[in-house]
């Protein structure tokens, strides 16, 4: 893997978020198209989106970073993850592994429900249940509220380790692998950041809620796309390469390699 350095305590989420919504404002349509656009391909096509998350993603990072950099960028350029199809969908894959666990428990749910009815649409009346039916019931609820604690730490890593990842196998051309080793050190690297952003991008999209919740189309979700690609660069920062590196000529060496003495 390259030796690709990162920055430690580098993020400042409420900075990204400023610097998101001041990026689009600019051309406030060509966000909005690409935000939709990339909502509809990752959470309106089931199970295909599985396989789509990683490509559309790293094609929103590449042309995030493109206009961040002042260079030109149209709605096309959020197409460009497909060209790196296979590393990009498998980190996508990996890292909806939390979500697919998430619709699993709640589909088993709702079947053990629907059998304890008997199929039967009726509720138990809590105070004329004996106290068997109050103490399974507790220790039910119980055992759902840790379950459901352990389930929000696990993701909250998971969402962490992988946060990186789709951006460095995009602009670093790394496999799925490498990029997810270096995403989580990067991330361990910024914990206190890292949870400040996701803080910050949860209290934006409340935001797009509370304004009548096409505001999390028209406003939160184009933010949180900037944000997060503002976010990767505060931590790999950018270096453009130069490849202009021709050798000095000769003469600027003095006459050492002639072989002659100096006059």
């Amino acid at each position: 893997m390259t030796n690709i350095q990162f920055q430690r305590g580098a993020v400042d989420a409420s900075t990204a978020i400023s610097s998101a919504w001041e990026l689009i404002k600019g051309n406030y349509g060509l966000y909005l198209g690409v935000a939709v656009v990339a909502m509809v391909l990752t959470g309106c096509i089931p199970c295909l989106n599985l396989f789509l998350i990683g490509p559309v993603m790293g094609g929103v990072y590449f042309f995030a970073l493109r206009a961040m950099r002042n260079e030109p960028v149209e709605f096309g350029m959020m197409f460009k993850g497909f060209e790196k199809f296979v590393p990009l969908m498998v980190i996508g894959l990996i890292q909806s592994i939390p979500g697919v666990i998430a619709q699993v428990i709640r589909f088993s749910v709702n079947i053990g429900q629907l059998g304890l009815s008997g199929g039967r649409n009726r509720e138990m009346d809590f105070f004329m249940a004996s106290d068997k039916d109050v103490a399974i019931a507790s220790g039910l609820i119980i055992v759902a509220v840790i379950v459901g604690i352990v389930f929000m730490i696990f993701a909250l890593v998971w969402w962490m380790v992988f946060f990186f990842a789709v951006p460095l196998a995009m602009e670093y051309d790394l496999g799925a692998v490498d990029a997810i080793k270096l995403s989580a050190q990067a991330a361990m690297g910024n914990i206190g950041g890292m949870i400040v952003l996701l803080i910050l991008s949860v209290l934006v999209g409340l935001l797009g809620v509370l304004m009548c919740g096409i505001g999390v189309i028209l406003v939160s979700t184009p933010i949180i796309y900037i944000a997060n690609a503002f976010v990767y660069r505060q931590v790999f920062p950018y270096i453009e390469q130069q490849f202009n590196m021709a050798p000095p000529p000769p003469a600027s060496y003095g006459d050492f390699g002639s072989g002659m003495p100096a006059n």
